[in-house]
């Protein structure tokens, strides 16, 4: 693991950011960086999370999301563009932890997930601002992410 000033200046740099997994024993390191910096960090756990409802409810709750929410995936790539309602901050972070539930029942969504995320990220770099998307997951658990 990096140290806690490699860690932040990597997540205070947009051109990185996006949606990554990562490993569960990283996660708190992560995210102390990512507060020490004043990011907006929401820490959503997806435990017994197993279908879109669910998971759009949790992201709901804890980003505090508008009623206005429509609760699908277009609504969520326009709130994550948006999070005009929560305090400015100089990047922002979500933590999705107990993922792999989701990512068993429901692969295509999980996908469809890390799709909006990532495409939340690049348009805040585009804009300057860091967005990131962690998905912590036990080290067995860790795609690879070998390029032979």
């Amino acid at each position: 693991m990096n140290s806690s000033a490699e860690l932040q200046s990597i997540l205070l740099d947009p051109a990185q950011s996006g949606a990554y997994f990562f490993a569960e024993d990283d996660t708190a390191a992560l995210l102390a960086a990512a507060q020490a910096i004043e990011f907006r960090v929401a820490d959503i756990s997806l435990q017994g999370a197993t279908d879109k409802v669910e998971l759009m409810e949790r992201l709901a709750a804890c980003l505090q999301i508008p009623s206005w929410f429509g609760g699908n995936w277009d609504g969520l790539a326009d709130v994550l563009r948006d999070l005009s309602w929560l305090p400015a901050a100089p990047g922002y972070l979500i933590c999705l932890r107990h993922a792999s539930g989701l990512r068993v029942a429901e692969p295509n969504e999980f996908d469809t997930l890390l799709d909006v995320l990532n495409e939340a990220a690049f348009l805040w770099a585009d804009d300057g601002k860091p967005f990131w998307a962690i998905l912590p997951l036990p080290a067995d658990e860790l795609p690879d992410t070998d390029d032979d």
